[in-house]
């Protein structure tokens, strides 16, 4: 009984030293920001910052089991794009003109967005996780090649363009989805339905990740493939269901932010945001070279990427120079990180 105290407290000092060190930096850049600026802490602003920072920050979360497993996932941002781009496509054509089961077109067309979009990212992550598992490809290399491939697909389905609902070109002539916009403009407690999204999915694979046999599992295979391999844990497989999480979260996330804008750019939709994803892993204290990291601390470094861009711009900072600001940030992270 006192070793399995003793191995439960380990754990938790182990947990806290890692997720420690983030939140005292938000907590020091908050404080920071609240007397450099009048405007920072009023409610609207703490919203939208949490709103603006919730579509990165629900991939940034499913980038973390990938991470911690060893790997890598630079396609986000175009299988953002894409799933987008597949999801409105599909409002737009094969909406129902008439009431199907009960449920009015527009329902029916929310219903068949969503699911497209979910579904697009999940066969991402599937195509990701079985050229990295079953062919054997380097994360970096396999990731990298679908990267222009989901960016191609989206360009091409959108003819280079941008894709909404709307459809007066050709019958049956459809308005805009007044219900997929109104998912995008929710609001919850005064919270948006993004931002709330996030802190939900942050504990629900803060558990999963900290608290399940597959969590432990992704942590062994990052921390040594050989080991766990010898351990008689499936590898293949924890690495392969780790990209079909990330898959399943941009799916999400560009679901979100297609209700939010009412439309998708097939060339600007999702740019960057492998990179804020990869960023907000390592702000929040996980290992690019696997083995360790927390989903509360991810939110951490995704709250840093936000707080930071939205006081760079209150203090007048020009939007070409807050990249380096960004870029900075991420390697004292890293060195923070080596030397602890």
């Amino acid at each position: 009984m006192t070793e399995v105290k003793t191995m439960k407290s380990e754990r938790i000092r182990r947990i806290l030293s890692y997720v420690g060190g983030p939140y005292m930096a938000l907590a020091v850049l908050f404080l920071v920001c609240a007397c450099s600026s009048d405007v920072f802490l009023k409610p609207d602003n703490l919203l939208n910052i949490l709103r603006q920072v919730s579509y990165s920050g629900l991939i940034a979360l499913g980038m973390t089991f990938v991470i911690v497993s060893g790997g890598i996932d630079l396609s986000v941002g175009s299988l953002f794009a894409l799933c987008g781009v597949c999801s409105l496509l599909s409002i737009r054509n094969f909406t129902p003109v008439q009431p199907v089961a009960g449920m009015s077109p527009e329902l029916c067309g929310l219903l068949l967005g969503g699911a497209v979009c979910v579904l697009t990212g999940v066969i991402g992550g599937l195509l990701n996780g079985s050229a990295v598992v079953f062919g054997r490809v380097p994360p970096f290399i396999a990731t990298l090649g679908t990267y222009s491939i989901f960016r191609s697909l989206a360009l091409y389905l959108a003819d280079s363009g941008t894709v909404s609902t709307e459809n007066y070109t050709s019958e049956p002539f459809r308005p805009a989805n007044e219900l997929l916009t109104k998912i995008g403009e929710c609001e919850v407690f005064g919270m948006s339905l993004p931002g709330l999204m996030l802190i939900v999915l942050t504990v629900v694979l803060g558990v999963l990740l900290a608290r399940t046999a597959f969590g432990r599992h992704v942590c062994a295979v990052g921390s040594s493939e050989r080991v766990a391999r010898f351990a008689g844990i499936r590898t293949g497989q924890v690495r392969f269901l780790t990209y079909v999480i990330i898959g399943l979260c941009v799916g999400v996330s560009a679901f979100l932010a297609a209700g939010r804008l009412g439309s998708v750019s097939s060339t600007n939709a999702g740019l960057f945001y492998e990179l804020d994803a990869i960023a907000a892993v390592i702000i929040g204290g996980a290992s690019m070279s696997g083995g360790r990291g927390t989903l509360a601390g991810t939110l951490a470094g995704v709250l840093i990427l936000g707080i930071l861009s939205n006081i760079l711009d209150m203090w007048g900072v020009a939007a070409t120079l807050q990249g380096l600001v960004k870029g900075l940030v991420i390697i004292v992270s890293v060195l923070i990180q080596k030397k602890g």
